[in-house]
């Protein structure tokens, strides 16, 4: 199989640079401790797959100005204030492999920090002189916190629904997705067919690449993972093929998972039990067919768009949300 990943790191190596040099660059010139600790979350191998879609979408749409770069560190802005507060929210270690933000610089800089990246990426909103770019970004922070709640108040309980699931994954990271797409062809004046068509490309591939995520935690090592193996089910975080399992299961097994899934200190035989559970009830291939329908649905959306290089790239981002490894 090649490697989709590098295929698309090469055609969009220009942009990408340009993305590194938005992100330092917008968050200059400011007190060390921002640079230091949003650097730390920032700038340790995350995929930028936000800001690049921005990009795409607005040259797909005839872009042709040079503030696009600048546009789409929004993105990656807000991404990264919602991982700073998430990882405290989570009580997590590890974020990519390193050291979470907090447990280096406290909490309270974390937060403050965060704080600062969301009032950043709302600056720079502004700047477009577009109302509709401003409505965009505001309800998408709104739709953000909205999941983050949800999850909240349902953390760990196993008569979590798929519907439920839905509508916080939605909220938590395809939302986000949306607007990059949407945004960009905002800023490109393109119409409402196209904008339309890549808010709903966006949305899917949201959706299809936070299953994708999710399935990692059953299916990846810690190493390829760049977290603990087993972190959501221990943060409380019930994830589609877990729903999907419980409701399959007889009773007896269903209690089995209950037992697993309510121990925060569950051991790796217990969490390998799990998965062979997961596995063997149909979580696991259920949420890869649910994930691919929704990539599906992310190609046939990008439809109205005549052939070219750039839509070439955003069908690739989309063969990638479903089948990376990391």
């Amino acid at each position: 199989m090649r490697n989709i990943k590098q295929e698309i790191i090469a055609k969009a190596k220009n942009d990408l640079e340009g993305i590194e040099t938005a992100l330092r660059e917008n968050l200059n010139p400011h007190l060390d401790l921002i640079r230091e600790t949003a650097g730390h979350i920032l700038f340790s191998g995350g995929k930028r797959l936000r800001p690049l879609l921005m990009l795409l979408s607005a040259r797909l749409c005839g872009y042709t100005g040079n503030e696009d770069k600048n546009f789409s560190a929004i993105f990656e802005y807000l991404h990264a204030a919602s991982l700073l507060h998430d990882d405290i929210v989570d009580g997590a270690a590890l974020r990519r492999g390193k050291p979470v933000a907090h447990s280096i610089w406290g909490s309270t800089a974390a937060v403050l920090v965060g704080d600062f990246l969301l009032a950043r990426s709302l600056s720079l909103a502004v700047k477009a002189r577009n109302m509709k770019v401003i409505e965009v970004i505001s309800e998408i922070t709104e739709q953000m916190s909205r999941g983050e709640l949800h999850q909240l108040v349902r953390k760990g309980d196993t008569d979590l629904s798929e519907a439920e699931y839905m509508e916080i994954i939605r909220c938590k990271t395809a939302v986000l997705i949306s607007a990059a797409c949407r945004v960009g062809s905002l800023i490109a004046g393109a119409g409402e067919p196209e904008e339309a068509a890549l808010a709903e490309y966006g949305l899917n591939m949201g959706i299809a690449f936070q299953m994708a995520d999710d399935l990692l935690d059953y299916t990846a090592d810690s190493k390829t993972l760049g977290k603990e193996v087993g972190a959501d089910l221990k943060e409380g975080k019930l994830t589609l093929p877990v729903i999907y399992s419980l409701k399959a299961a007889d009773p007896e097994t269903r209690v089995r998972m209950t037992e697993i899934i309510k121990n925060k200190n569950f051991s790796v035989q217990s969490f390998e039990t799990l998965v062979n559970i997961l596995k063997s009830h149909g979580g696991i291939k259920y949420t890869e067919q649910k994930a691919a329908e929704h990539i599906s649905g992310a190609k046939a959306a990008l439809s109205i768009f005549d052939k070219s290089k750039t839509k070439e790239i955003l069908l690739h981002i989309a063969d990638y949300a479903l089948k990376r490894k990391m």
